[in-house]
């Protein structure tokens, strides 16, 4: 991956993380978003099929925020 593409890749995951408001309730602490990507990525690693809901999640709120309403999750 050239170097322009890897930051600009970089720069879309980090408004990612900010998008799910992760950042904001971390306090913008980097060593807890860490944390819990850790935990994530174990998780995933645990039950593969996590990985399925979470993209099922994402998509849905992509979708609804390119329609300009929020997602609404089941329960």
């Amino acid at each position: 991956m050239a170097r322009r593409e890897r930051t600009r890749h970089l720069i879309e995951l980090g408004g990612l993380v900010q998008k799910t408001g992760l950042v904001d309730l971390a306090d913008d602490d980097r060593a807890t978003l860490y944390g819990a990507m850790l935990d994530l990525a174990a998780k995933a690693r645990e039950d593969g099929n996590i990985l399925v809901l979470w993209k099922r999640r994402g998509k849905r709120a992509f979708d609804a925020e390119a329609e300009g309403t929020e997602a609404q999750w089941p329960d």
